[in-house]
C-alpha cells in the first residue's frame, strides 16, 4: 500500500494494487460519517468491436448497458438491493460511453456491504429466459427517452455531429439493437471487460485503508485477466449533418448547437483543452455572462444558456442549449459570440472560481470518488497535483490557443411543437 499527500487539499490518497490486476484508490476522511465505494470496469457502450482471446467479436449497441442491468440477477435469486437496504446502505450502477460502475453509500457494515458488492458484479448469471424479459424492460426505458425532449436532443446531436463512432448511438442501444442481444453477447464483453486488471475500486469516507484493502482482498476470488484490442474508429473532423430540425410535444422550442474539435490539432494537453474552453464558454456564453443576460433581457431564451462538454477519443464536442422562440436568431448570436475574446481579468476572475469549485468538490465523499474515477478512466491515472495545474492556467496560453479555433465544424438542432409541423 503506497500513501501519497495531495497537495494543497489535505487529503492523503492510499493506493494498492492486487497480483490480479485490481487497483485499488483510498481516500479517508475520518471527519464524516459515511462511506462512498466505486467499482468500475473500464468498459461502456462504444465498444462494440472488439479482439478476445484471438477471437474478432463485434456485438449489438446497447450490451455494456444491458450487463449492467443483468448483473444484479442472481442464480440463488437473491437481491443485492434488498441486502444492501437491510445494511442500511444504498446501491446503484450507470453505464456511459466509457465506463460502467457499481456501486453502494452507507456509514455502517463496511465489510458486509463490500462482500455484497464484490459477489454479485463478480458472479454473473444469463440465461435465455431472463435476457428475453429484460428487453422489455429496457426497450420501455428506451421509448421513454424517447419522449424527453432533453435527453432526446442531446442524442440527436450527437447523432449529427459524429459519423462513424458508436457514440452516436444511445448508451442503450436502438430498439432493434436490443432485440439482438443474447446471452452469448452478455458472457463475451463480461469476460472481455469484467476481469479485475481492467478495473478499480474507489473508497472514499470514514474508513482505515488497511483495513479496506484486506476485505477486498478476502473476498476477491478472481484471478483471470484480460487481454483485449479494442478497435479504433476513423472518424472524420466533418459534422454527420449540419442542420436538423425536428417536432415533438413541447411549448416553447428547443435548441441545440454542437462543435466538434479535434484535440490532435493542437498542442496542449486534453486537461488543458477542456479547462480552457471550459473558461471560455463560462466566459462568453454562461449563466453569469453578459451576453445570456442580454438574451433573456430581448427575450430570445426563456432561461439561461447551458453546455455540455463531451470527450469522444480524440474529438471534443460542446452542445449548447436552451428554450428559445427564436432559434434560428440565437444560433447567429451565439456563433458571433464565439469570436469574440476575453480579458485577462476575465480570465483569472474565471479561473478563480473554477480552482474554488474544484476545491469543493473534493470536500465530499462523493466528489473526489467522481474525480479520481474520471481522471483513471480517461487518462489511466489519478493526478494529485489538481490545485498545482489548475493554478498553473495561464493567460497567454489560453489566448493563444482560443485564437487557433476553428468553429466551422458545427451542427443545430431545432426541436419544435408538433402544431408547427
Amino acid at each position: 500500500m503506497k500513501k501519497t499527500k495531495i497537495p494543497n487539499l489535505d487529503l492523503d490518497l492510499y493506493t494498492h494494487k492486487l497480483n490480479n490486476g485490481l487497483e485499488i484508490y483510498i481516500i479517508p476522511k475520518n471527519d464524516i460519517n459515511d462511506i462512498y465505494v466505486t467499482y468500475t470496469t473500464k468498459y461502456g457502450a462504444n465498444i462494440i468491436n472488439f479482439i478476445y482471446n484471438n477471437e474478432k467479436v463485434k456485438v449489438p449497441y446497447g450490451v455494456a448497458h444491458f450487463l449492467e442491468h443483468k448483473m444484479f440477477e442472481q442464480k440463488d435469486g437473491s437481491s443485492p438491493f434488498e441486502q444492501f437496504e437491510k445494511n442500511g446502505a444504498n446501491a446503484n450502477a450507470f453505464t456511459n460511453y466509457i465506463q460502467t460502475t457499481y456501486l453502494w453509500s452507507g456509514p455502517n457494515y463496511f465489510d458486509e456491504n463490500m462482500k455484497i458488492l464484490l459477489n454479485y458484479v463478480n458472479n454473473p448469471y444469463f440465461t435465455d429466459k431472463n435476457v428475453e424479459k429484460e428487453k422489455g424492460i429496457i426497450i420501455q426505458e428506451l421509448k421513454m427517452y424517447e419522449d424527453s425532449p432533453f435527453r432526446k436532443g442531446m442524442q440527436r446531436i450527437k447523432e449529427n455531429i459524429l459519423v462513424n463512432h458508436p457514440s452516436r448511438i444511445d448508451i442503450g442501444g436502438t430498439i432493434q439493437s436490443v432485440n439482438s442481444i443474447t446471452k452469448e453477447d452478455l458472457y463475451k464483453c463480461y469476460n472481455a471487460f469484467y476481469q479485475p486488471n481492467n478495473m478499480f475500486i474507489v473508497v472514499t469516507g470514514n474508513v482505515n485503508p488497511k483495513h479496506v484493502i484486506d476485505v477486498i482482498k478476502s473476498n476477491y476470488k478472481n484471478n483471470n485477466k484480460c487481454d483485449v484490442i479494442k478497435k479504433n474508429y476513423i472518424e472524420p473532423l466533418e459534422v454527420n449533418k449540419n442542420k436538423e430540425t425536428i417536432y415533438m410535444n413541447v411549448t416553447i422550442p428547443k435548441f441545440f448547437l454542437g462543435f466538434k474539435f479535434n484535440m490532435d490539432n493542437y498542442k496542449i494537453s486534453n486537461k488543458e483543452w477542456i479547462r480552457y474552453l471550459t473558461i471560455y464558454f463560462d466566459s462568453l456564453i454562461g449563466a453569469t455572462s453578459d451576453f445570456n443576460q442580454q438574451l433573456k433581457d430581448k427575450k430570445i431564451i426563456t432561461d439561461d444558456l447551458d453546455f455540455y462538454i463531451d470527450q469522444v477519443d480524440n474529438y471534443l464536442i460542446i452542445t449548447v442549449l436552451a428554450e428559445s422562440k427564436k432559434p434560428a436568431m440565437l444560433e447567429k448570436l451565439i456563433k458571433n459570440e464565439l469570436h469574440n475574446s476575453i480579458n485577462k481579468k476575465v480570465f483569472e476572475r474565471k479561473k478563480k472560481c473554477y480552482i474554488s469549485s474544484s476545491i469543493k468538490l473534493t470536500d465530499s465523499i462523493y466528489g473526489i470518488n467522481r474525480l479520481i474515477t474520471g481522471e483513471i478512466i480517461k487518462y489511466n491515472s489519478f493526478d494529485k497535483n489538481l490545485y498545482e495545474e489548475l493554478k498553473n492556467l495561464n493567460y497567454n496560453n489560453f489566448d493563444k490557443f482560443i485564437k487557433q479555433l476553428d468553429f466551422n465544424n458545427s451542427s443545430v438542432l431545432f426541436i419544435k411543437p408538433i402544431k408547427e409541423n
